[in-house]
Protein backbone atom coordinates (compact mmCIF):
# COMPACT_ATOMS: atom_id res chain seq x y z
CA UNK A 1 0.00 0.00 0.00
CA UNK A 2 1.51 3.30 -1.00
CA UNK A 3 2.11 5.69 2.21
CA UNK A 4 1.54 9.02 0.14
CA UNK A 5 -1.73 7.88 -1.80
CA UNK A 6 -3.63 7.01 1.05
CA UNK A 7 -3.26 10.37 2.29
CA UNK A 8 -6.05 13.05 1.47
CA UNK A 9 -4.88 16.34 -0.29
CA UNK A 10 -6.12 19.26 1.70
CA UNK A 11 -8.05 22.01 -0.53
CA UNK A 12 -7.84 25.73 1.08
CA UNK A 13 -10.46 28.06 0.41
CA UNK A 14 -11.06 29.38 -2.93
CA UNK A 15 -9.82 26.31 -4.53
CA UNK A 16 -11.71 23.73 -6.63
CA UNK A 17 -11.36 20.78 -8.53
CA UNK A 18 -13.52 18.84 -10.66
CA UNK A 19 -12.89 15.89 -12.63
CA UNK A 20 -13.68 15.65 -16.31
CA UNK A 21 -13.73 12.03 -18.16
CA UNK A 22 -9.71 11.16 -17.66
CA UNK A 23 -8.80 14.30 -16.53
CA UNK A 24 -8.52 16.34 -13.35
CA UNK A 25 -8.79 19.77 -13.08
CA UNK A 26 -7.76 22.22 -9.97
CA UNK A 27 -8.76 26.19 -9.98
CA UNK A 28 -7.43 28.56 -7.79
CA UNK A 29 -6.62 32.08 -6.90
CA UNK A 30 -3.50 31.90 -9.33
CA UNK A 31 -4.89 29.70 -11.97
CA UNK A 32 -5.71 26.55 -13.55
CA UNK A 33 -3.90 23.90 -13.77
CA UNK A 34 -5.17 19.86 -15.65
CA UNK A 35 -3.25 17.07 -15.45
CA UNK A 36 -4.47 13.28 -17.05
CA UNK A 37 -4.92 10.75 -15.13
CA UNK A 38 -4.50 7.20 -15.72
CA UNK A 39 -7.37 4.61 -15.83
CA UNK A 40 -6.32 2.45 -12.76
CA UNK A 41 -6.48 5.69 -10.37
CA UNK A 42 -10.01 6.66 -8.56
CA UNK A 43 -10.75 10.03 -7.31
CA UNK A 44 -13.43 11.41 -4.77
CA UNK A 45 -14.22 14.31 -3.18
CA UNK A 46 -15.57 15.01 0.13
CA UNK A 47 -15.79 18.08 2.51
CA UNK A 48 -12.64 20.50 1.08
CA UNK A 49 -10.67 17.31 0.57
CA UNK A 50 -9.39 14.96 -2.50
CA UNK A 51 -8.96 11.46 -1.73
CA UNK A 52 -7.13 8.64 -4.58
CA UNK A 53 -7.73 5.14 -4.26
CA UNK A 54 -6.82 2.11 -6.78
CA UNK A 55 -8.54 -1.17 -7.63
CA UNK A 56 -6.05 -3.35 -7.15
CA UNK A 57 -3.26 -3.32 -3.91
CA UNK A 58 -1.88 -6.21 -5.29
CA UNK A 59 -0.03 -4.54 -8.23
CA UNK A 60 3.04 -2.97 -8.18
CA UNK A 61 2.65 -0.72 -10.75
CA UNK A 62 -0.96 0.91 -9.91
CA UNK A 63 0.53 1.22 -6.24
CA UNK A 64 3.42 3.31 -7.31
CA UNK A 65 1.28 5.15 -10.18
CA UNK A 66 -1.07 6.35 -6.55
CA UNK A 67 1.81 8.00 -4.86
CA UNK A 68 3.10 10.02 -7.65
CA UNK A 69 -0.76 11.23 -8.58
CA UNK A 70 -0.81 12.45 -5.26
CA UNK A 71 1.93 13.70 -5.05
CA UNK A 72 1.15 15.72 -8.32
CA UNK A 73 -2.36 16.63 -7.26
CA UNK A 74 -0.82 18.10 -4.38
CA UNK A 75 1.72 19.91 -5.95
CA UNK A 76 -1.28 21.12 -8.47
CA UNK A 77 -3.05 22.83 -5.19
CA UNK A 78 -0.29 24.23 -3.49
CA UNK A 79 0.70 26.42 -7.56
CA UNK A 80 -3.16 27.44 -8.05
CA UNK A 81 -2.46 29.00 -4.46
CA UNK A 82 1.22 29.85 -3.88
CA UNK A 83 3.42 30.11 -7.41
CA UNK A 84 6.39 28.29 -7.32
CA UNK A 85 9.61 30.24 -7.73
CA UNK A 86 13.25 29.07 -8.45
CA UNK A 87 16.72 31.40 -8.22
CA UNK A 88 19.49 31.38 -10.32
CA UNK A 89 22.64 32.82 -9.81
CA UNK A 90 25.07 34.49 -12.86
CA UNK A 91 28.54 34.57 -12.07
CA UNK A 92 31.53 35.84 -13.88
CA UNK A 93 32.71 39.32 -15.31
CA UNK A 94 30.98 40.75 -17.56
CA UNK A 95 28.15 38.45 -17.31
CA UNK A 96 24.44 39.39 -17.23
CA UNK A 97 20.81 39.08 -18.03
CA UNK A 98 17.90 41.18 -18.80
CA UNK A 99 14.19 40.40 -19.35
CA UNK A 100 11.51 42.17 -22.26
CA UNK A 101 8.27 41.18 -21.93
CA UNK A 102 8.70 37.08 -22.56
CA UNK A 103 12.18 36.84 -23.71
CA UNK A 104 15.39 36.65 -21.32
CA UNK A 105 18.18 37.91 -22.66
CA UNK A 106 21.35 36.21 -21.54
CA UNK A 107 25.44 37.65 -22.04
CA UNK A 108 27.23 35.18 -20.90
CA UNK A 109 30.78 35.34 -22.63
CA UNK A 110 29.53 34.09 -25.95
CA UNK A 111 30.25 36.41 -29.30
CA UNK A 112 26.46 36.76 -29.19
CA UNK A 113 23.66 37.53 -26.36
CA UNK A 114 21.66 34.56 -26.25
CA UNK A 115 17.82 34.94 -26.21
CA UNK A 116 15.93 32.43 -24.26
CA UNK A 117 12.08 32.66 -24.86
CA UNK A 118 10.41 31.77 -22.34
CA UNK A 119 6.93 29.36 -22.17
CA UNK A 120 3.72 30.45 -21.21
CA UNK A 121 3.10 30.55 -17.46
CA UNK A 122 6.52 31.36 -16.47
CA UNK A 123 7.78 34.88 -15.16
CA UNK A 124 11.51 36.14 -14.69
CA UNK A 125 12.92 39.01 -12.77
CA UNK A 126 16.31 40.00 -12.82
CA UNK A 127 18.35 41.87 -9.91
CA UNK A 128 22.07 42.35 -10.69
CA UNK A 129 22.95 38.55 -11.09
CA UNK A 130 20.32 37.03 -10.08
CA UNK A 131 17.43 35.17 -12.26
CA UNK A 132 14.26 34.40 -10.00
CA UNK A 133 11.66 32.19 -11.94
CA UNK A 134 8.10 32.03 -11.10
CA UNK A 135 5.03 30.14 -12.16
CA UNK A 136 1.87 28.16 -10.99
CA UNK A 137 2.93 24.67 -12.49
CA UNK A 138 6.29 23.10 -10.32
CA UNK A 139 7.95 21.10 -13.06
CA UNK A 140 7.79 23.60 -15.94
CA UNK A 141 9.29 26.49 -13.33
CA UNK A 142 12.01 23.20 -12.57
CA UNK A 143 12.42 22.49 -16.19
CA UNK A 144 12.91 26.15 -17.36
CA UNK A 145 15.27 26.78 -14.66
CA UNK A 146 17.19 23.87 -15.89
CA UNK A 147 17.18 24.80 -19.23
CA UNK A 148 18.79 28.23 -18.78
CA UNK A 149 21.33 26.62 -16.45
CA UNK A 150 22.36 24.07 -19.37
CA UNK A 151 23.45 27.48 -21.13
CA UNK A 152 26.23 27.93 -19.31
CA UNK A 153 26.88 25.34 -16.29
CA UNK A 154 29.14 26.70 -13.65
CA UNK A 155 32.66 25.43 -14.63
CA UNK A 156 34.52 24.05 -11.37
CA UNK A 157 38.03 25.82 -11.36
CA UNK A 158 36.62 29.62 -11.30
CA UNK A 159 32.92 29.17 -10.83
CA UNK A 160 31.74 31.20 -13.72
CA UNK A 161 28.22 30.63 -15.53
CA UNK A 162 24.99 30.36 -13.84
CA UNK A 163 23.94 28.54 -11.07
CA UNK A 164 20.92 27.64 -8.74
CA UNK A 165 21.07 29.92 -5.56
CA UNK A 166 21.05 27.48 -3.23
CA UNK A 167 23.87 25.10 -4.97
CA UNK A 168 27.05 24.41 -3.79
CA UNK A 169 29.86 24.35 -6.38
CA UNK A 170 32.72 22.17 -5.70
CA UNK A 171 35.96 24.17 -6.94
CA UNK A 172 39.04 22.58 -8.05
CA UNK A 173 42.52 23.95 -7.66
CA UNK A 174 44.17 24.78 -11.10
CA UNK A 175 47.67 23.56 -12.09
CA UNK A 176 49.46 26.65 -10.28
CA UNK A 177 48.71 24.96 -7.04
CA UNK A 178 49.99 20.97 -8.30
CA UNK A 179 53.29 22.89 -8.77
CA UNK A 180 53.76 24.69 -5.90
CA UNK A 181 53.62 21.41 -3.50
CA UNK A 182 57.41 20.21 -5.12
Amino acid sequence: MSRLGKLPIELPSGTQAKLEPGFIIVKGPKGELKIKLPEAIKVEFNDKEIKLSIADQADGKQRALWGLYRSLIKNMVVGVNEAYSKKLEINGVGYRAAVSGSKLTLNLGFSHPVVYELPAGIKAEVQENNITLSGIDKYLVGETAAQIRRIRKPEPYKGKGIKYAEEILRRKAGKTAVKTEK
